[in-house]
């Protein structure tokens, strides 16, 4: 019997690609699986999803060799469109693929083209809104939504013509952990009450192994893909691939692995904490002049308060994580200090350097400042990966003289391999890192960084933490938004979290992000040994060790 989902000997070249993005993968998948696709930054994840709807090769173009079958259908032939109606597709931008400008317009949307009936439309359309909790929103205009509420319209969206498979692309990468566990017990909701085969692709794994009951792990050119149940396939993983918890269980022997908090935990009791003093897991930040300070600052859009009254700071050589769920105002808080919201809907003071920014432009404010927005092709305009930067050096007149060399900067980014390449034909990761040296060639005196994880996988976060290291030991101060809470444990100084546009705390991290009403915003590793003051792997590691 032929098996629900499978490829065989799968070979895929994008176009004018020098390597293959797959090669010779074979595997196979049952109806009803819950399957994770992990493996590093362009080791073919996204590609693979896009393999079983037809959009490879069917949209990207390219040269592909092998067969790949669908619940009886081959993608490879049919295409995306005969293919929607079996494979519904998430994209890891929800808002790349709305069309219209309502809840219940966007669901409806695909109805409509296939010309369902009025009568079962409906039907449909209810059902979908109470299945995902979307009933109360049905009205609202999707620039409204937070980021959650987009992912689960997105997902309604794609199961409108109630495919067999869902397939998700990086769904919780611009979600909080509150946002992400929504969309992620929506999902498993569909895989177990309804049958639903969930293929998800995904970096964040910490959110995704409680969940899945196969991981197929892609671990890039020239080595074989391994699928299997998690425990078997995470022995074969790279340690660099693997979330805290996984990390400290190969580390320490504990077997069968840790893959939920619960299960950390028994073994954890083995462990006899070797407590930090308070505050002592991460070096005091510097007492400097701040290089930012905001002070009592409030927004509105449309008379709807945002940020209420938040204050904070930025010192030289500092690095601030600004946490928060979804509409928390952290985004708009960066806009407003780069002067990219009217006068009249912010009240409240911004210095930087000691010098009021009241009446200043954004162009000049950016002259000083490094902002690097969600959406990394917003700065993204030239032909070559290499040119982003020149660009920015000659709208700063610095080309003759650049503070750092644009082919330094790549290697430091990992992008030397690009630097001819087209930005907009890289992977999300890669374009966020293109738009980081675009932002950063200047060595601006201050980093405004807006989720810039997206996209990375363990290695490529941990090098972009070397890489702000670095520069914070040059003087530069970075304020960094982030829903990532394991980067955070790792490199940030001091941590400030808002909650309904006020700043909720503000401090060291292993305070912050300890404390008793933190919730999903504690990473694994204090989750499991509480009161301990570790907050990584490594101090785990460490701790063991002191203790022996």
């Amino acid at each position: 019997m032929e098996p629900f989902i499978y490829c065989e000997n799968v070979t895929y070249t994008y176009p004018e690609a020098h390597a293959p993005a797959l090669a010779d993968v074979t595997l196979e998948i049952e109806r009803g699986e819950f399957v994770l696709f992990m493996g590093p930054s362009g080791s073919g994840k996204s590609t693979m999803l896009r393999c079983f709807n037809g959009l490879v090769p069917h949209f990207t173009g390219g040269a592909i060799q092998g067969h790949v079958r669908v619940a009886g259908a081959d993608p490879l032939r049919a295409g995306p469109q005969e293919l929607s109606r079996i494979v519904g597709f998430v994209f890891q931008d929800p808002e790349a693929q709305f069309v219209m400008d309502r809840v219940e317009d966007e669901i409806a949307f695909g109805l409509e083209n296939a010309a369902v009936p009025p009568e079962e439309m409906r039907h449909r359309v209810e059902a979908l809104l109470a299945q995902m909790g979307l009933s109360a929103l049905r009205d609202r205009p999707l620039e409204t939504l937070s980021g959650g509420e987009r992912q689960r319209v997105a997902i309604a969206a794609a199961l409108v013509l109630r495919p067999q498979v869902l397939a998700l692309d990086e769904p919780t990468s611009q979600l909080d952990p509150h946002s992400a566990q929504e969309v992620l017990q929506a999902v498993v909701r569909l895989n177990r009450e309804d049958g639903l085969t969930v293929l998800l692709a995904e970096h964040r794994l910490e959110r995704i192994l409680p969940y899945v009951d196969r991981i197929v792990y892609l671990p890039g050119p020239g080595r074989p893909v391994v699928s299997g149940p998690p425990c078997d396939v995470l022995r074969f993983v790279d340690i660099e691939l693997t979330p805290p918890l996984v990390t400290l269980g190969k580390a320490l022997g504990w077997e069968p692995l840790p893959l939920t908090l619960a299960e950390g935990r028994r073994f954890a009791r083995r462990v006899i904490p070797s407590p930090l003093p308070r505050h002592a897991s991460r070096p005091p930040s510097r007492r400097t002049p701040p290089v930012l300070w905001v002070e009592d600052l409030s927004v509105s859009y449309r008379e709807t308060p945002v940020l209420r009254a938040a204050s904070l700071s930025v010192g030289s050589g500092e690095l601030v994580a600004l946490m928060g769920r979804n509409g928390a105002g952290k985004t708009t808080l960066l806009r407003a200090i780069v002067g990219l919201l009217p006068p009249h809907a912010r009240q409240g003071r911004i210095w930087l350097n000691g010098e009021r920014l009241d009446d200043w432009h954004t162009a000049e404010i950016c002259r000083r400042v490094g902002y690097l927005p969600q959406e990394p092709d917003a700065l993204l305009f030239a032909d070559t990966v290499a040119d982003e930067l020149w660009v920015t050096l000659r709208n700063h007149g610095l080309a003759s003289n650049p503070p750092i060399s644009p082919p330094e900067l790549l290697d430091r980014l990992g992008l030397r391999v690009q630097a001819t390449a087209y930005p907009r034909d890289l992977s999300i990761g890669q374009r966020q890192r293109v738009a980081l040296g675009a932002v950063t060639v200047t060595r601006p005196r201050l980093l405004l960084l807006d989720e810039p994880t997206r996209g990375l996988d363990y290695p490529a976060k941990r090098a972009l933490g070397h890489l702000l290291r670095a520069w914070q030991r040059e003087g530069s101060g970075v304020l960094l938004v982030t829903h990532d809470v394991e980067l955070v444990a790792q490199i940030a100084d001091r941590v400030v979290l808002l909650e309904g546009g006020r700043v909720l705390a503000d401090g060291p991290p292993d305070a912050v992000l300890t404390s008793a009403d933190i919730g999903p915003f504690a990473p694994q590793v204090a989750q499991v040994f509480p009161g301990s003051g570790w907050l990584t792997a490594e101090d785990v590691l460490r701790g063991v060790e002191k203790g022996k």
